[in-house]
């Protein structure tokens, strides 16, 4: 006993380790292994494979860069920085775009000149086509040797035909074939002259590049990320002004619109993972520390000081968890691997390898879940009195159990915001979870408060089931509170893998606009529409836009200033488009500020997207100075918006009131939808309009559509890891009462109650606590929903009614015979058995 009273931390440890290997023969501690193994493996199994899509997403996006990084230059890319990029594994390729003259039988004609190397692209496939305006193939092979790919207006306006040649400076280049796509186009699609491509080992005959030239030079990238990621810390300090190294992050906007959306769609469902893992955790290991109340009253009867009892119920704990999230870890690891295999080939492929960092966020999720949950708990169980050996009671959790729960659930929700990285998405998830747990165990008590009357007009197997409620309103809170996030968990997803994704994939319908049409000459705008008009296709306008400079934000230098950022830089180096509207567009939402009206329409007022004001450091307020056609222009911000930039419709980052660029030169902008069967009109388009630009953007289109189907089918997939999770938060909350029906079941079939009785009064009693947090579950999920929606997602959504239909029979039916198969052993144990171990 003088052992047991003042036991050294090592024997401690090992009287917690055979506690734990007893308990586990016996089976008392198997159903908080199961409950954490399955839970940590629903996590972990989301983490494997959501690290997996996301490296997958990665790879269909760098696509768009035609490499994994490019560095950009307005100078000649230095050879040393090609050969240590070579060194260190890296494949490397370069490209050199300018401006210049093309001769062609009728007329010279300025161009935009792409020269690339054989290797082009290093990511990503290139489209062409034998003919104007007819379908482009994907090809990897770039234009050969002493030939040139040209866009379908450039025949047109050179006069020549496939296979004529052309003058590029002192060299001739013969067209061979139509170029459609190039995977790495520069962001805006506003230039001012046609494209062509040719192979960069003809540049010099042309003898176009001459010292002083203003060309524009990329290296394109491609390798692992740790060679990329060396390679940027090796180049970063070697950048002069005019160079930069890019990633992905800097791909167009309705691509990284629909990128971002994507890791907050996988960040969603894995946490949803993580709070199920909370709640099935809680309520096992609840039900565990309430059975070891009498071992623990034991222990103090026999003299065990308050922090032997703490010590050896926490190492025990410790050794269950370190155990139970490594099983739980194989087990993610293994049904990611096997759901990937069967489901590659419909995410398009195989999937990259996962890398271990799900490893540690599993165990540390297993962890500080168990002992956030699990901990408070045991320190109740240190301060047994001896007395209550008899009483089997607990009492009310102290106030330092109630600190370790507060602490249990800091901890758990930095670890969703480990995984998430989006604290927005982290917030407001549980804001949702807590309010949705208010609302369940305040519903939970009305309902205990109102059974009393109900439990006089039923039959006698249903009262049984209704009174099973009464007798125990502490469990029964409890289990409601369980079963209602749960259920508003796997509520929510149906929401994201149904409503939301629609949504999203609504704002790219089948017809948005895959052409851009620029250059359209103020004077002809009356009759460009007209000739919409006559050719059927309605709904187009015109939108304004004048190229401006940046050249001072509230009276300092522009390229001085604090709040800018390097997408800034390249911002000012780049220029900025202009528009000018009376009304904001539908797919535009202010965000901060409003927008102008009445005699507002006559001051310099200015509306910034809200990512180029983030790039460039600015707010309501600020004074910006542009030169536009080298005449000053100040505007003053009035608001701040966000821009639905994947619907492809023409949007800009800045818009000004209809005044302020009422007397400056500025040329007009459209976005039209042609099926491929009307594609022909544009060679009638281009004849009538010839200083008209034309851009087709289907594929650009269709590779954003891809990024948004193959998201829908990930989170599907994860939807189902996470169902796994509501599963496990089912059966914890069943078992958590479990022993004292088995108790109540065994007295009442030892006083004749026969088992369909029983099994009635079990199913009357589970379908109205299933029924009650089903509803209360669906109403929560909506909430949630909606919010989540329209403060992270940025999307329309508005619940449906069938939403309550399918909590309550989620709750209801779903609850009721999981309940009754669950209670199975009370229907089927001896009573005689039972009894004797009262």
């Amino acid at each position: 006993m003088r052992q047991l009273i003042s036991a050294p931390f090592g024997k401690v440890g090992r009287l917690g380790l055979q506690a734990l290997r007893r308990e586990w023969r016996a089976g008392e501690v198997r159903v908080l292994a199961l409950a954490l193994v399955v839970a940590v493996g629903a996590v972990s199994s989301v983490g494997f494979f959501t690290d997996r899509v996301e490296k997958a997403l990665a790879q269909r996006a760098v696509a768009l860069l035609a490499a994994d990084r490019v560095v950009l230059s307005r100078a000649p890319i230095d050879t040393a920085w090609i050969d240590e990029a070579r060194r260190r594994g890296l494949r490397t390729e370069q490209v050199m775009e300018f401006r210049s003259v093309v001769m062609g039988a009728a007329r010279p004609q300025l161009a935009e000149i792409k020269a690339v190397g054989p290797d082009y692209p290093l990511r990503g496939t290139l489209r062409a086509s034998d003919a104007p305006y007819t379908a482009d193939v994907p090809t990897q092979s770039p234009p050969e040797r002493g030939t040139l790919w040209s866009e379908a207006r450039m025949l047109g306006l050179l006069d020549v035909a496939m296979g004529d040649t052309v003058g590029v400076g002192e060299s001739a280049l013969r067209v061979s074939r139509i170029l459609a796509y190039e995977p790495d186009r520069a962001t805006g699609f506003f230039g001012i002259a046609p494209r062509v491509m040719m192979r960069i080992e003809d540049v010099a005959a042309t003898e176009l590049i001459q010292p002083g030239s203003r060309a524009r030079y990329r290296l394109l990238l491609a390798g692992s990320e740790p060679e990329l990621e060396g390679y940027r810390r090796w180049l970063e300090p070697r950048l002069a002004d005019g160079q930069r190294f890019e990633a992905v992050s800097e791909a167009r906007p309705q691509l990284q619109t629909a990128l971002d959306r994507a890791g907050k769609f996988l960040g969603l469902a894995a946490l949803v993972s993580v709070l199920l893992c909370g709640v099935a955790v809680a309520a096992a290991a609840r039900r565990h520390a309430e059975r070891q109340s009498d071992t623990a009253a034991v222990l103090r009867c026999l003299g065990a000081a308050q922090r032997t009892v703490l010590g050896i119920y926490a190492v025990k704990l410790a050794g269950l968890g370190v155990l139970a999230s490594a099983v739980g870890c194989l087990l993610g690891y293994l049904g990611q691997a096997g759901i990937a295999g069967i489901l590659g080939d419909l995410l398009g492929g195989d999937l990259p390898a996962p890398s271990w960092r799900p490893v540690g966020f599993g165990m540390a999720v297993g962890l500080v879940t168990l002992a956030g949950f699990g901990l408070p708990p045991i320190v109740r169980l240190r301060q047994v009195p001896p007395l209550r050996v008899l009483r089997r009671d607990l009492g009310a959790p102290p106030l330092s159990a109630l600190g370790l729960y507060g602490l249990g659930a800091l901890a758990l929700a930095g670890l969703m915001l480990w995984i998430s990285r989006d604290p927005p998405l982290t917030i407001w998830l549980l804001a949702g979870t807590a309010g949705t747990l208010l609302l369940l165990g305040g519903g939970a008590w009305l309902l205990v408060r109102l059974l009393a009357p109900l439990r006089k007009r039923v039959g006698v197997a249903l009262r049984f089931g209704l009174a099973g409620i009464a007798r125990r309103p502490a469990d029964s809170v409890v289990q409601v509170m369980a079963f209602g996030v749960g259920i508003m968990a796997l509520l929510l997803l149906s929401v994201v893998r149904n409503d939301l994704l629609d949504v999203w994939q609504q704002r790219v319908p089948p017809e948005a606009p895959n052409h851009f049409l620029i250059n359209i000459p103020p004077s002809q705008v009356g009759a460009v529409t007209e000739w919409f008009g006559e050719q059927g296709i309605v709904g187009v306008s015109l939108h304004a836009m004048s190229h401006a400079r940046l050249d001072s934000i509230n009276g300092a230098d522009a390229g001085a200033w604090q709040g800018l950022n390097e997408h800034g830089r390249h911002w000012l180096q780049q220029g900025f488009n202009l528009s000018w509207a009376e009304q904001p567009q539908q797919d535009n939402r202010i965000i901060s500020g409003r927008w102008w009206r009445g005699d507002e329409l006559t001051q310099s007022l200015l509306s910034v997207e809200q990512r180029m004001a983030e790039n460039l450091g600015i707010g309501l307020g600020d004074r910006l100075v542009f030169r536009v056609a080298d005449q000053p222009v100040e505007l003053t911000v009035a608001n701040i918006r966000s821009v639905e930039w994947d619907n492809f419709r023409v949007n800009f980052f800045l818009v000004t009131t209809p005044s302020a660029l009422a007397d400056l030169p500025a040329t007009y902008v459209t976005s039209v939808y042609l099926p491929p069967d009307r594609k022909g009109v544009l060679t009638d388009l281009v004849r009538n309009f010839p200083s008209i630009t034309v851009f087709d953007v289907e594929a650009i289109l269709n590779q954003v559509r891809s990024v948004i189907g193959q998201v829908v089918k990930a989170v599907e997939f994860v939807f189902l890891f996470t169902l796994v999770a509501g599963v496990v938060v089912l059966y914890a909350a069943l078992q958590s009462s479990l022993e004292e029906r088995l108790q109540e079941g065994a007295v009442l079939r030892a006083l004749g109650a026969k088992r369909g009785q029983l099994r009635l009064g079990l199913l009357g009693e589970y379908v109205t606590l299933g029924l009650l947090a089903g509803l209360l579950a669906a109403f929560a999920a909506a909430l949630v929903g909606l919010v989540l929606a329209d403060q992270v997602l940025d999307l329309a959504y508005r619940p449906e009614v069938l939403l309550a239909v399918w909590g309550a029979l989620l709750g209801g039916v779903g609850v009721g015979l999981a309940g009754l198969w669950g209670s199975g052993s009370v229907l089927r144990q001896s009573p005689m058995a039972v009894l004797r171990q009262l």
